[in-house]
């Protein structure tokens, strides 16, 4: 029989334990690892990570900084550049191309020298970019045309348009197999393309619980299409049907994702309030739990993930005070402080 002495001491030894296991889990999580600092004050939009090329490309306004997945070094710059957006990578044929609102241009360079290969004219503001290796093309989605641009990776020139899309287009994802899905983010709408034919083969709505569609990235192997709304929702849409299967809470303000396939995980960046990387695991292609939410800052609204690693690289620079709103601007941004761009890398 156990008296109060030693049950005491019990009582202490396992509240040691817990405490110890909380902090050995806290070590095991996901946390920011460093801030890669990067030159230029201009805004940033999508990051690409190519890991098997192991380059990391990060728009920044005027140029697209190249950083080294391993070491972290600057490795070169894409300059002379307006507006840029995002960048799709072709190895294949050793070319990238980068989105730019200049008013709207595709660029093509060479993946080797970073110099520019060739320009082509797209729609109006283009933003989200592509590689589907199916149909060796580059899809662009061109917000202010209302159309997506299909792109011959290995010449760089024009294969066609889908015209009259019906809405503000916004992120896009391949299944590898034919097809391209398209967010429509301001009538909460979701295109199934015809990559090949280049025509639309079935739009569903996604709003309610969806509102603002913007992030997109999917599992190919279940045929599902993992989408980031800006109303707070990461939903799971069938690819085959459209329905959503399932849906998480998440933060406000995500404009990027990123399944990987080898461990079931979903990445969700969200830049809204102090900001926050949602990371879910895939239990079956119907259900989805969370894992952890890693604080990042705010504005980490955009994301890349290198597969070989697992980690997670968000462009970010802090921020000063907010100004008082006036009549014509009634919702004003907190200014970016100079000299602070630089990418979080979070891992475990």
């Amino acid at each position: 029989m156990r008296t109060p002495k030693t049950l005491g001491l019990t009582v202490r030894r396992l509240a040691l334990f817990a405490a110890l296991a909380s902090t050995l889990a806290a070590a095991d999580g996901y946390h920011v690892i460093k801030r890669i600092p990067i030159p230029g004050d201009s805004d940033w939009d999508y990051i690409t990570a190519d890991t098997e090329g192991r380059r990391l490309y990060v728009p920044n306004g005027t140029q697209v900084v190249v950083l080294d997945l391993d070491s972290g070094a600057i490795v070169g710059k894409i300059t002379g550049q307006k507006d840029v957006h995002g960048v799709a990578v072709a190895r294949e044929f050793g070319h990238g191309f980068i989105s730019a609102t200049d008013p709207g241009s595709i660029i093509m360079f060479d993946l080797k020298t970073l110099s520019v290969l060739g320009k082509a004219r797209v729609g109006d503001d283009p933003n989200g970019i592509i590689y589907d290796p199916k149909t060796q093309r580059v899809f662009s989605a061109d917000r202010g045309s209302k159309r997506v641009t299909a792109i011959d990776a290995k010449t760089g020139k024009i294969a066609g348009t889908i015209e009259n899309l019906g809405g503000r287009t916004e992120h896009l994802a391949s299944d590898e197999a034919g097809h391209v899905f398209l967010n429509m983010q301001d009538v909460g709408k979701l295109h199934k393309l015809d990559a090949q034919g280049l025509k639309v083969m079935e739009t569903w709505t996604l709003a309610p619980p969806c509102g603002q569609p913007s992030s997109m990235d999917m599992d190919r192997a279940h045929n599902r299409v993992f989408i980031g709304c800006r109303s707070g929702l990461l939903a799971v849409v069938d690819g085959a049907t459209g329905k959503i299967v399932a849906t998480q809470p998440i933060g406000m303000g995500v404009d990027a994702l990123e399944f990987d396939p080898k461990t079931g995980l979903i990445y969700v960046s969200t830049g809204g309030g102090d900001g926050a990387l949602s990371i879910f695991h895939q239990e079956s292609p119907d259900k989805y739990t969370l894992v952890e939410n890693v604080k990042t800052l705010p504005r980490a609204r955009t994301m890349a993930l290198d597969h070989k690693t697992g980690r997670v690289y968000l462009p970010v620079a802090d921020v000063g005070p907010r100004p008082n709103p006036t009549p014509a601007n009634p919702n004003p941004r907190a200014p970016t402080i100079p000299g602070t761009f630089s990418v979080l890398v979070v891992g475990q």
